[in-house]
């Protein structure tokens, strides 16, 4: 059994919860006693721990610390982080890792997320339940905080920028006017080390660390987060804008016009990329990135996988299929020598080298990658998903369906998705179609199914 306390935070892929009023000190010490068993660092091993700049998030570390340490276990701790730049740690050293951070969500948030030695994802079925039930029996019972392990304090930011430089070296000759909005975040504490010694002119905006994000929500998958970004874009000249979310694993980028790119497109640029210095490799993309990327994939001599949503599935498939390069809709990106973590810096480097390699735009670069009309995400909120899902499917059972993730029908010059939410009572759809009226037209015949 699982603490009804531990049930509401513990998600598919990480914690997650209001803090200090769901998620506190107390619960994370136990849930740090239960990752040090579970990871087999007790008496002895190593945990790594990173934490972003929300208010909550240095005394959740420490709780999370003194749990570790209380099993036998000691700690790295490297301060302030990306959950990309905690990713690198646990490869790098090989050592187990804690993120504590609530991504994008908003400020009253925070959450953790766990690694094994060598950035490999704990979720909910590889790890995190049991985890969650070894820390129901440290909260029914605690035990005094007697720290048995060390503590020591690594700066591992200089190490990953070298190392992202190894992995996408920037051309020489061009040099680029760069927008980047950190909204906040923790890009604010890594791009000042990646970007210092590339070719380009950064205009930074909300790079102060925040947790409160005074600006915006640090949320780019929200379109309306990204206004003040366009606006700069425009008002400087800037060849491209980035905008990261609050633990800076995601990336977005607009173009010079602009207008923001499709992460599908971004999927495909990357793929075409990795295809050139590995020829035949295996890519991974999800059920709803357009269906542009593995036709991209395929003529550029590559074999792509489709994947569930999801980071635990993605780099698990990876790793069976030994994939060099994953992509998601949502801006997250994997990279296999990258320990096949997601991040969204080593995706923004992709886009950047791959535009200083010509004279042109990004809009130009991307136009080849963006062939299709996609409709976005769209939630509706539901009673009975099930129920929904089988009326989609008797309402189109004369075409060809899929239950990789959710729901997919193929049309002709169309298709479409809809999935529901790991945590909340909604359906999320995708449409794509050849044209807009075509797309317009299946999303909303698809809604008044789903909201019928």
């Amino acid at each position: 059994m699982i603490d009804p306390r531990l049930e509401a935070v513990v998600k598919a892929y990480d914690v997650r919860g209001l803090s200090p009023e769901q998620l506190d000190p107390e619960m994370t010490f136990a849930l740090g006693m239960a990752f040090a068993l579970e990871t087999g660092v007790a008496t002895g091993g190593t945990v790594v721990i990173g934490h972003d700049m929300r208010d909550t998030s240095p005394v959740l570390a420490e709780a999370f610390s003194d749990g570790v340490r209380t099993q036998g276990g000691n700690v790295i701790g490297i301060g302030l982080a990306s959950t990309d730049l905690l990713y690198f740690a646990s490869g790098d050293l090989d050592l187990p890792g804690a993120m504590i951070t609530a991504s994008h969500n908003p400020a009253e948030y925070n959450g953790i997320k766990l690694c094994r030695a060598g950035a490999k994802p704990i979720g909910y079925d590889t790890g995190l339940s049991a985890i969650a039930e070894k820390a129901t029996g440290f909260m029914a019972s605690p035990v005094p905080a007697d720290p048995q392990g060390t503590y020591e304090e690594l700066d591992a930011l200089s190490r990953y920028a070298d190392y992202l430089h190894e992995l996408v070296p920037m051309p020489a000759g061009r040099r680029l006017k760069v927008v980047a909005d950190a909204g906040n975040g923790m890009a604010g504490h890594t791009v000042p080390s990646v970007f210092a010694p590339l070719n380009l002119e950064l205009t930074a905006m909300y790079f102060e660390l925040d947790g409160t994000f005074p600006n915006h929500d640090a949320n780019p998958l929200d379109h309306s987060t990204l206004v003040d970004l366009q606006a700069k874009v425009l008002e400087t000249g800037a060849d491209i804008g980035l905008a990261f979310d609050g633990d800076a694993d995601r990336c977005f980028v607009v173009d010079e016009r602009g207008d923001v790119v499709s992460p599908s497109a971004i999927t495909a640029l990357i793929a075409s990329r990795a295809l050139i210095t590995t020829p035949g490799a295996t890519i991974l993309h999800n059920v709803i990135t357009s269906k542009a990327v593995p036709e991209i994939i395929t003529e550029n001599g590559g074999t792509a996988v489709r994947t569930p949503v999801g980071h635990s599935l993605i780099k698990a498939e990876m790793a069976r299929t030994g994939a060099v390069f994953g992509g998601e809709h949502s801006g997250h990106f994997y990279f296999k020598d990258f320990f096949l973590a997601d991040s969204g810096m080593i995706a923004a480097l992709h886009v950047m080298a791959a535009l200083a390699e010509t004279e042109g735009t990004v809009s130009e670069l991307m136009a080849q990658y963006e062939r299709y009309v996609a409709s976005g995400e769209i939630n509706s909120t539901v009673k009975d998903g099930p129920a929904v899902m089988e009326t989609l499917s008797q309402t189109y059972g004369d075409l060809p369906q899929d239950r990789l993730d959710g729901l997919t029908v193929e049309g002709d010059t169309w298709w479409f998705n809809v999935r529901a939410s790991n945590t909340e009572p909604l359906l999320r759809l995708n449409v794509e179609a050849d044209t807009e009226a075509e797309m317009a037209r299946v999303r909303d015949e698809v809604l008044a199914v789903i909201r019928r």
